[in-house]
C-alpha cells in the first residue's frame, strides 16, 4: 500500500508540464523552430557573469571545502552576506540568525506552511495563483482558501478577502510579481491588506502571518516599485528564491526570511527550523549558498524580457486580445478569446501556439504566456497569433 495522494501527484503532471512534453514531441515532428512554445517560466537570460566567475574561483581555492556540509539553516558567513545585503537596499533590519537558507522558494514555502500549520488552520490565496500553492498547503495539513482574481488589474479583491478571513486564518499568501499575471501589487494594495491583516489579528486575537513569496522580486520594469512587505505589515515572512534575479532555476538556493518584528519571532523561527529538519531541507547547495551570496547584490540583464513584453503587448491589443499589462516578472495573461480557457489552448495548438489555460491558476478565461523566450521567437509567432483571433471572427 501507498499514499493515493502521493501516487496521485507522482503520476499526473501539472498541465504546464504538459505543455512542454507535447512541445518537445512536435518539435521532433516538425522542427523546434515551428513550434511557439510559451509553456515554462525558463529564465532565456544568462546569469551575470560574476556568477560562475566566482562558482569557478570558488572551487579552485577551496577544493576541499566548498562541497562540504554547513550548519542546517546555511553557512554563517552566507547568511551574513545576505542580511548585509537586505539591510543596505531595504532598511530590513534583519539578521544572519532569522535566515534560513533553502532548496529554493518552494522548499521556503513548505517550510513556512509545515512550521506555521495547527489543526485547523487555513491559508488564504489570491487568483491568479502559482497552482502548487494548493500542493504545498495540503501537504502540510492545512486548507487552501482561493479568493476569486480581479481580473480588471489583477490586484485584490477586498470584499471577497474580508468575507474569507476567519479565526481559523493563519496566513495569507501573495505573490508579487505575480506568477502568472506578472502584476506588481500597488504600495496602496498593499496597505490596505495590512489595514486589514491587522484589524482581524486583533479581532481573532492571534497573528495572521503575511507570507511574501518573492522570486520575482528583481524582475520589474522601468518606472515599477515593489514595495519591502515587512515595511508595510509587521507579521511578514518573506519566501525567497535566486532562479530568477540571477537565472539561477536548476541550482536551488532561496531563503526564508522572518524579520525581528514578527510576533513571537524566535518561536515562528524555530518551527521554520523544525520543518526543515522534518522534511530533510537542511543544508541547503553548499557551493551556491556561497556563490548566491557573494552575488546576491547582482541582478541578470532583463531588458530582454521588458523588450519582450512590450512587443507582445501591444502586438496582442492590436489584435483584440485584452491584456492587462505586466509590471514585472515575465508572464502574459490575456483573456481567451471563448469562455473555455482549455478548449482556447486546444485551438491554439493548432497554430503550434504553446499556452497554459487559466483554470489551473484559479482564473478561468485566461490562458499564461510565459515569454522569457528569444525575441526572434516572439516575432515569428505573432502571425499565429493573428490567425487564432481571426479563427474566432
Amino acid at each position: 500500500m501507498v499514499s493515493e495522494r502521493m501516487k496521485g501527484l507522482g503520476t499526473a503532471r501539472s498541465v504546464i508540464r504538459e505543455l512542454f512534453e507535447y512541445g518537445n514531441a512536435r518539435a521532433a515532428q516538425i522542427g523546434r523552430e515551428n513550434v511557439f512554445d510559451f509553456s515554462l517560466g525558463n529564465p532565456s537570460v544568462p546569469s551575470p557573469a560574476a556568477v560562475n566567475e566566482t562558482a569557478i574561483r570558488l572551487l579552485q581555492e577551496q577544493p576541499d571545502q566548498i562541497h562540504a556540509y554547513t550548519s542546517a539553516p546555511g553557512a554563517a558567513d552566507a547568511r551574513q552576506r545576505f542580511a548585509s545585503s537586505l539591510d543596505r537596499r531595504f532598511g530590513a533590519n534583519c539578521t544572519a540568525d532569522r535566515l534560513y537558507l533553502t532548496v529554493g522558494a518552494a522548499a521556503s514555502l513548505c517550510c513556512v506552511f509545515n512550521g506555521l500549520t495547527c489543526p485547523g488552520d487555513e491559508f488564504i490565496v489570491f487568483a491568479p495563483y502559482f497552482p502548487e500553492y494548493k500542493v504545498f498547503i495540503e501537504g502540510a495539513g492545512a486548507k487552501m482558501v482561493l479568493i476569486p482574481p480581479e481580473i480588471q488589474g489583477f490586484q485584490i479583491d477586498f470584499d471577497a478577502f474580508e468575507g474569507a478571513v476567519s479565526e481559523h486564518t493563519k496566513g495569507v499568501v501573495i505573490n508579487t510579481p505575480n506568477n502568472p499575471s506578472g502584476v506588481v501589487y500597488s504600495k496602496a494594495t498593499l496597505e490596505r491588506l495590512a489595514q486589514i491583516l491587522t484589524e482581524k489579528s486583533a479581532a481573532y486575537g492571534h497573528p495572521i502571518y503575511l507570507i511574501s513569496d518573492e522570486p520575482y522580486r528583481e524582475v520589474v520594469y522601468t518606472g515599477v516599485e515593489v514595495p519591502w512587505v515587512p515595511h508595510l505589515y509587521r507579521d511578514t515572512i518573506v519566501c525567497y528564491s535566486f532562479s530568477k534575479s540571477l537565472s539561477l532555476p536548476g541550482e536551488r538556493l532561496g531563503y526564508i526570511l522572518v524579520p525581528q518584528d514578527v510576533t513571537e519571532g524566535d518561536d515562528v523561527y524555530a518551527a521554520v527550523s523544525g520543518a526543515g529538519r522534518s522534511l530533510g531541507y537542511v543544508c541547503a547547495p553548499s557551493l551556491f549558498q556561497q556563490v548566491t551570496s557573494l552575488c546576491c547584490d547582482l541582478t541578470s540583464d532583463i531588458q530582454v524580457y521588458e523588450t519582450n513584453r512590450d512587443l507582445l503587448v501591444s502586438s496582442l491589443r492590436e489584435m483584440g486580445y485584452h491584456v492587462v499589462e505586466p509590471g514585472g516578472a515575465f508572464y502574459l495573461f490575456p483573456r481567451s478569446l471563448e469562455p473555455d480557457d482549455v478548449a482556447f489552448s486546444e485551438r491554439a495548438k493548432q497554430f503550434e501556439l504553446l499556452l497554459v489555460p487559466g483554470t489551473g491558476f484559479g482564473a478561468p478565461g485566461h490562458v499564461r504566456i510565459s515569454y522569457c523566450v528569444q525575441t526572434d521567437m516572439i516575432r515569428r509567432s505573432l502571425p499565429k497569433f493573428k490567425a487564432l483571433a481571426d479563427s474566432y471572427k
